[in-house]
């Protein structure tokens, strides 16, 4: 009988790499009904195989002897998760090829078997030398090369690898099953308080939205904007279940002019927490680092310039700005606040003494919020608090 967890990953890496199916919905389909225990082990193996697909089908290729490309996808797919347990857990070789072998065979692939268990044993025999082989980069750390050559750019070689290694790593449980520590700094940095006017320019899927909502309680207000309105349906439902009643939601796009929300006056505070490329956070969202192409930034880089640029305009005169990314790029972040301060002189920085003491060390000399994860076991995040002046 085939282990439910190697069951639940093959699933999961098969929607990754043939459906470009997204890792988290595609292993909440796959392991629906599974044990706590075998859930933990099914989100390890197909989270880290799809993480390091790139070292895998290397590894597969030189071991397998024929290239991973001209393989049928069942058989793909159990050779990478069958490649992941074997170099990076102590889960016994026979048990692992056994199932890779019946998972072939339940693909209707019976021809493809012998071959299957054949490739298995010689990467039981050799794969965990050839990883320890590579030297550092991002073959052995499974990462395109054009983002590493730009990590290598902003932060030099050292600490490229060190970051490369930190997002392989399974990140904090708290981050699989909710809003990250991340994201709750950039929610607590608006510094909401009871009563105030707020507004989310970017709010689905709601966790920052409704945490602010606590913040202003029943005698304020938060408009959660996003343009997809099948995602702002995440943020209602978010809000009922909580009772939010001080929370409602308009489908909006935030990069096109937004005067008409003033009709009831200027907001006292505005998050916007931005598209973005997501880098910060591919320990948690494994598939980002192959979605995500070198043209992207740029392209990103403009509707975050624009969506800032319209929100401004809904803030009171004294009313504090939050913009945020979830990555780490400079052209998404610094370049963006640096760019926006230059055309709107009648922008700040806000004070450091304004924002939640937790985040207060995470506040560099410039004034921005950044988390690292290989620093601080955290995603990777940037905010930049800004106040209108008066």
């Amino acid at each position: 009988m085939i282990a439910p967890a190697r069951r639940a990953a093959f699933d999961v890496v098969r929607r990754v790499f043939e459906e470009e199916a997204y890792t988290d919905r595609a292993f909440g389909a796959a392991a629906a009904g599974l044990e706590p225990r075998d859930r933990a082990l099914a989100q390890r193996i197909a989270y880290g195989t799809v993480q390091r697909v790139r070292t895998i089908d290397h590894g597969i290729d030189a071991l397998g002897r024929r290239p991973v490309r001209k393989l049928d996808p069942p058989v793909v797919a159990a050779l990478r998760t069958a490649a992941y347990e074997l170099a990076w857990s102590e889960a016994p070789a026979h048990a692992v090829a056994d199932d890779a072998v019946e998972l072939v065979r339940e693909a209707r692939l019976e021809r493809a078997t012998a071959f299957t268990n054949a490739v298995v044993r010689r990467l039981a025999e050799g794969f965990r030398g050839l990883v320890a082989s590579l030297p550092e980069g991002p073959l052995k750390y499974s990462y395109p090369d054009w983002i590493h050559e730009l990590w290598v750019r902003d932060w030099g070689e050292a600490e490229a690898f060190a970051l490369e290694r930190a997002q392989n790593e399974p990140p904090p449980l708290e981050d699989y099953r909710g809003m990250s520590r991340a994201s709750r700094l950039a929610a607590e940095a608006v510094g909401s308080q009871p009563g105030e006017r707020v507004l989310d320019a970017c709010a689905a899927p709601g966790g920052k939205a409704t945490a602010i909502a606590e913040r202003v309680g029943p005698a304020g207000a938060v408009l959660a904007l996003d343009r997809h309105g099948r995602r702002l349906d995440l943020v209602r439902r978010h809000a009922r279940r909580l009772g939010l009643a001080s929370l409602r939601c308009a489908v909006r796009d935030a990069s096109r002019p937004l005067g008409d929300l003033a009709s009831e006056g200027p907001f006292d505070r505005v998050l916007v927490d931005a598209p973005c490329s997501g880098l910060g956070t591919l320990r948690r969202n494994p598939d980002a680092r192959w979605r995500i192409g070198p043209g992207d930034p740029a392209r990103l880089a403009e509707a975050q310039r624009a969506i800032l640029r319209q929100a401004a305009t809904l803030l009171r005169p004294g009313g504090v700005l939050v913009y945020s990314t979830c990555t780490l790029l400079p052209e998404e972040n610094e370049a963006i606040v640096s760019g926006f301060l230059d055309e709107t002189p009648y922008f700040a920085w806000a004070g450091a003494e304004g924002a939640p003491a937790e985040a207060r060390p995470l506040v560099g000399p410039d004034g921005a919020f950044r988390s690292f994860p290989h620093r601080h076991d955290a995603d990777g995040f940037f905010a930049a608090r800004l106040e209108r002046r008066p």
